[in-house]
């Protein structure tokens, strides 16, 4: 269809002389003034039509002006698979297999900008090979809790880090001629009863920790689309929640770009013409329900919307803006100025996606068991079931269909071919499912034997081993890491935690990688002898751990989020905070975000709860000082240094984190938040002077009364560490 349209809009170029051509035609003219000429060419009709989904992943043009329809894509970590024009299901392409980027909160922990920018650049690549217009990603959810079961699709729980990493991705995929579709705002941060929920924040909690990420995406990413989220948020659905989209997002951060609905996420005629939506897409072909057989005819911003401008209940001037955003994104994707014809499956992308892995593994505990040591014949043996099983298929709308995916074991046995014999032992059961919406893995999973002889195969196979490597976690069924439900706790599943109490038993030099989006306990922290946190990485996930596991790959990863002990340590207490209660009188759920501003570390470092790993934490295979600290008055703020030195034997990266604490405020605020990070690469020896810039908005909270960013006088602390709970400097300073 789209090739069809590109046509249909040079031959109507080439047939008009050249003192003639429509305005809206010629790339050479200002944007704007091609938005106003092409709709003062549509009728109401269409401009009606491109508001609204015409199939499960595209939105209409104008095709008697050759304008193009919109074509949409899953996901924030690869391009996913066509799908047939009304369903969900596979259409059959064998084109179609993708490169299978690190999931987002992989990317979160490389704490790399550039990386991010590099990751955003490769998927807009592919994006754009497959003629796609708008890339559904990333999405910048806060970590609330560690039970959503979208958290490996996000940045984390600090809004100052995912604000930072998003920047670069957005720029990276817009290069392309590709927009970026920041999700899901806002205030989305679980997915129980998504769409029944009504999250009930105060302001001074939405605008320091919920809005923070979005605003960085559109202010200074520049973001071209923007989708709304399922939930409700203080009693409107928020892809049509006037505040949300009308007076902040396109009001106080004067977004010009197109509001996307989530697929089934409008759910009101009225709010649908009037809150800021612009483009509605759905689930099914009546928005949240129904069957295929139904007529796009029936969405709130189709009929219904030509019925109420045609009876006066509808402006034409609040259409004329939709109609102009969604032009204005034409414009900008398949009839941009600079044509763009993209990439895929390069090797390019492939190597972008190993180095993007490897550099976000992160060293959570090391006495010396790694990197691997291996003597010439020796033996390794890997336990779990997270080893051969591909992670790729699944997870809800991240689902992807790619050109190949590297397993852990095929990777550590290339590693070591022709040194050690490395043998595999499953060890539990965990999902046998090897099929997402027909994207099919072809792995067997099937296993005859119980749990028990399982546990004493495992523990047989590492009595006369060198080393052990125990690689479970979670995976993307339902309850883990998956769109669609939540997990019911943070313990391991599958009775991994006694299996791995038991695999140390045996006393052999033991690592155990834990493969995860989101965070798990590990009560067993102090029995093995390394830690390493793995995540979904995408087409080269197996290769990226070998390479930190042989010490291929110094790794220099940090963790986005905390590692708790305990669920019953965070700051979520109540049925009320989570998951929701229902109230009487109220047609929805109720979700207090009684806690406030006081997530993840905010919370642990504030409260002086004692965690697993704190956020920011992760080791190398060398050393590093911080060291000559220094801050001082520059201009309207201050200006924060410190000297990092590496001083082991191996080239590596630290990341040297700033934190700013507010002695004495009056409101409560937390011990510390981050407002800085530099990732250094140093050689041995190498040393290298890191600077940041304090300003007034760096100590300020929100003052929801004044509806304006306060600072107070007083004295404030610049922390300066190698994690939040690693503070290697403490220097005072006073705003007067």
């Amino acid at each position: 269809m789209k090739r069809i349209s590109l046509l249909c809009v040079l031959a109507l170029a080439a047939c008009c002389p050249k003192n003639n051509t429509p305005v809206y035609l010629d790339p050479s003219k200002p944007l704007e003034e091609r938005v106003s000429d092409a709709l003062g060419r549509m009728t109401i009709e269409e401009k009606v039509a491109m508001t609204h989904a015409q199939s499960k992943f595209s939105s209409a043009g104008v095709p008697r002006l050759g304008i193009p329809e919109l074509w949409h894509t899953d996901g924030p970590h690869g391009i996913r698979p066509e799908v047939l024009w009304d369903e969900w299901d596979q259409a059959g392409w064998t084109n179609d297999s993708c490169t299978a980027f690190p999931a987002l909160i992989n990317l979160a922990a490389t704490w790399d900008r550039d990386l991010a920018h590099l990751y955003g650049d490769c998927i807009g690549q592919e994006a754009r090979y497959r003629e796609k217009d708008i890339l559904l990603g990333p999405g910048i959810n806060m970590g609330r809790t560690p039970l959503n079961g979208r958290t490996f699709e996000y940045m984390g729980e600090d809004p100052y880090l995912a604000g930072q990493l998003v920047v670069p991705y957005v720029q990276g995929v817009q290069s392309n001629g590709v927009a970026a579709c920041v999700k899901h705002f806002a205030v989305n941060n679980q997915e129980t009863r998504r769409t029944a929920t009504n999250s009930v924040v105060d302001d001074r909690t939405l605008y320091e920790i919920y809005l923070p990420a979005f605003k960085a995406a559109v202010v200074d990413g520049g973001a071209w689309a923007i989708m709304g989220s399922y939930n409700l948020w203080n009693g409107e659905f928020n892809c049509h929640n006037k505040r949300l989209l009308c007076d902040i997002l396109k009001g106080e951060w004067g977004f010009d770009g197109v509001v996307v609905s989530d697929w089934g996420g409008c759910r009101d005629d009225d709010q649908a013409v009037t809150n800021g939506l612009d483009i509605e897409m759905g689930t099914w072909t009546n928005g949240l329900t129904g069957a295929a057989s139904d007529s796009y005819s029936h969405y709130h911003l189709a009929r219904p919307y030509l019925e109420r401008l045609r009876d006066g209940r509808a402006t034409e001037e609040v259409l004329n803006d939709k109609a102009a955003r969604i032009l204005r994104t034409v414009f900008r994707t398949s009839m941009s100025p600079e044509q763009h014809f993209g990439s895929f499956t390069s090797p390019e992308h492939f190597a972008a996606a190993r180095k993007i892995a490897a550099e976000g593994i992160v060293l959570l505990k090391n006495d010396g068991v790694l990197p691997l040591n291996i003597p010439q014949g020796g033996k390794i043996l890997v336990v779990g079931e997270n080893a051969y099983k591909m992670m790729v298929v699944g997870g809800g709308s991240s689902n992807l269909k790619t050109k190949y995916e590297i397993i852990p074991l095929d990777a550590l046995r290339e590693a070591f071919a022709g040194k050690a014999e490395v043998v595999w032992e499953r060890g539990y059961v965990g999902d046998v499912t090897t099929d997402y919406n027909k994207v099919i893995t072809g792995q067997d999973l099937s296993e005859k034997r119980t749990a028990g002889q399982l546990k004493a195969d495992a523990l047989a196979a590492g009595k006369d081993v060198d080393c052990i490597i125990f690689i479970g976690g979670l995976n993307k069924s339902a309850f883990q890491d998956n769109e669609g439900t939540d997990r019911k706790d943070i313990v391991l599943p599958y009775g991994q935690d006694e299996l791995i109490e038991a695999l140390a038993g045996l006393g052999r030099p033991m690592a155990v990688v834990n493969i995860s989006g989101s965070p798990v306990a590990m009560p067993w922290a102090n029995k093995v002898g390394a830690i390493v946190q793995g995540w979904y990485g995408g087409s080269e996930s197996g290769h990226a751990l070998a390479d930190v596991l042989t010490g291929a790959v110094n790794p220099s990863g940090k963790l986005p989020f905390t590692m708790p002990k305990s669920l019953i340590d965070g700051p979520l207490k109540t049925e009320r905070q989570y998951p929701g209660i229902r109230e009487e009188g109220k047609q929805w759920w109720q979700e207090y975000y009684d806690e406030g501003v006081f997530i993840g570390y905010r919370w642990y470092d504030t409260q002086n709860i004692p965690v697993d790993f704190a956020f920011g934490h992760g080791l190398s295979y060398t050393t590093f000082e911080i060291g000559k600290a220094s801050v001082k008055r520059s201009g309207a703020g201050w200006k924060v240094s410190a000297t990092v030195t590496n001083t082991g034997k191996v080239a590596g990266a630290e990341v040297v984190q700033l934190y700013v604490s507010d002695s004495e405020a009056s409101v409560a605020r937390p011990a510390k938040e981050l407002k800085g990070f530099e990732k250094v690469y140093l050689n041995p020896g190498e040393s290298k002077k890191v600077s940041f810039t304090i300003n007034k908005e760096a100590l300020s909270f929100f003052d929801a009364d004044k509806h304006e960013w306060v600072a107070e006088p007083g004295e404030f602390h610049a922390l300066i560490g190698a994690s939040s709970a690693d503070i290697r400097a403490d220097l005072p300073f006073t705003l007067k």
